[in-house]
C-alpha cells in the first residue's frame, strides 16, 4: 500500500457497532496508510466518540442525528449493507454528507440463510438432533420443500435468489414487491405454505405483518424473517404462536440486536432463531471491505462515489 508521507492526514474511520469483527478486521487491512480504523465503545454515545471522523461505518449501529452533527469535519457515512433505516438521512442531507451503501453484496448469502432456516424448520432439525443424542432413528417426521408454495414479499434481489433456490427443489412460487396490491397480499398469506420477507423497513412496511395478516395464514404455515425485525408485529407473532397457528417461525433479524435469548418469543418451541448471519459470509465480508475501501478513497479524492444514496 506504500508509506504515508508527512503531508498526508490521518483520516478516522469508525465502525459504529460493537460486532461484525470480522469484515471490519478485513477492512482494516485493506486501508490505506492515511486512514484508521477505531471501533466504537458500546458503553458510551456515538456522538461522544466520533468528534474527528471522517468516516462514519454504521453497519447495523444506529448513526442518529447526534453522532452526524457531532463529527465536525465528516465527509462520508458508508454503509456496508442494502439496508440503511439505522441512519437518519435527513441529518446527512442537511449537513450535505453523502451516504452511500452496498446493495446486491449478499444476496445469494442472505437467500441461502432463509432456505436453510426453512429446511430446518420443515425437517425439524432442532428435534432431530435430541433424537440423535437419544439413539433413535428415524425421527422426527417431517415435510419436503418440493411441492409446497413459497410466498415471497419482497421481490428484490435476496427474494429474486431464493425464488431460484426454490424452483430449483420443486417449490411452487408466488410473490409480492412495492407494487403489489393488498389483495394480491392477502391470497399469498392464505395460498402459501411458506412466506418468507425480504422487503426494506420503511414507513410502509414497519409492523406489515400483525394479527391481521398471521390469521390469514395457513394453520401450520411457516415464517421466514431475513429482512428487518420491525416488519412483523413482535406481540402479534407470539400471539400466533401461542394459539399454535403457526408451524415454524425463523427469525435471523430482530427488533433489538443482539436480541435477548431469555426473551418468551425466543424461548419458543417452534422459533429458530439466528444471530442475524445472513450475510455472514467470508465471501461477502470480503466485497464489503472492498465497497467501503474504495468509496473512502473516491471521497478523500474527490471522484464519483459509488451505490451514492443521498
Amino acid at each position: 500500500m506504500g508509506s504515508l508521507g508527512a503531508e498526508e492526514e490521518i483520516w478516522e474511520i469508525w465502525w459504529c457497532y460493537d460486532g461484525w469483527h470480522a469484515p471490519g478486521d478485513k477492512l482494516e487491512r485493506m486501508l490505506p496508510p492515511w486512514a484508521k480504523l477505531h471501533r466504537m465503545d458500546p458503553t458510551r454515545p456515538l456522538a461522544e466518540q466520533v468528534a474527528n471522523a471522517k468516516v462514519l461505518v454504521p453497519t447495523t449501529g444506529l448513526v442518529d442525528a447526534a453522532a452526524i452533527a457531532a463529527a465536525h469535519d465528516l465527509r462520508l457515512i458508508a454503509q456496508p449493507a442494502a439496508g440503511y433505516a439505522n441512519i437518519d438521512l435527513e441529518a446527512a442531507k442537511q449537513r450535505g454528507i453523502p451516504v452511500t451503501i452496498a446493495p446486491g453484496y449478499n444476496d445469494n448469502a442472505t437467500a441461502e440463510v432463509a432456505l436453510m432456516m426453512m429446511l430446518m424448520l420443515l425437517r425439524r432439525v432442532d428435534e432431530a438432533l435430541v433424537a440423535f443424542q437419544q439413539c433413535i432413528i428415524g425421527d422426527p417426521v417431517g415435510h419436503e420443500l418440493a411441492g409446497k408454495t413459497l410466498g415471497i414479499i419482497g421481490m428484490g434481489r435476496v427474494g429474486k435468489c431464493l425464488a431460484a433456490a426454490a424452483q430449483g427443489l420443486g417449490m411452487k412460487l408466488l410473490f409480492t414487491d412495492s407494487g403489489s396490491s393488498r389483495q394480491q397480499l392477502e391470497l399469498l398469506l392464505q395460498q402459501s405454505d411458506v412466506v418468507s420477507l425480504h422487503c426494506p423497513l420503511n414507513q410502509q412496511t414497519t409492523g406489515m405483518i400483525g394479527q391481521a395478516e398471521l390469521s390469514m395464514m395457513k394453520p401450520g404455515a411457516v415464517l421466514i424473517n431475513t429482512a428487518r425485525g420491525p416488519v412483523i408485529d413482535k406481540a402479534a407473532l407470539l400471539q400466533a404462536l401461542q394459539q399454535g397457528r403457526l408451524g415454524g417461525v425463523g427469525l435471523d433479524v430482530h427488533w433489538v440486536e443482539p436480541a435477548d435469548p431469555q426473551e418468551e418469543l425466543y424461548r419458543h418451541p417452534r422459533v429458530l432463531a439466528l444471530p442475524h448471519m445472513g450475510s455472514a459470509t467470508d465471501e461477502v465480508y470480503e466485497r464489503f471491505a472492498h465497497i467501503l475501501c474504495e468509496n473512502i478513497t473516491r471521497v478523500r479524492e474527490g471522484r464519483e462515489l459509488l451505490h451514492r444514496l443521498c
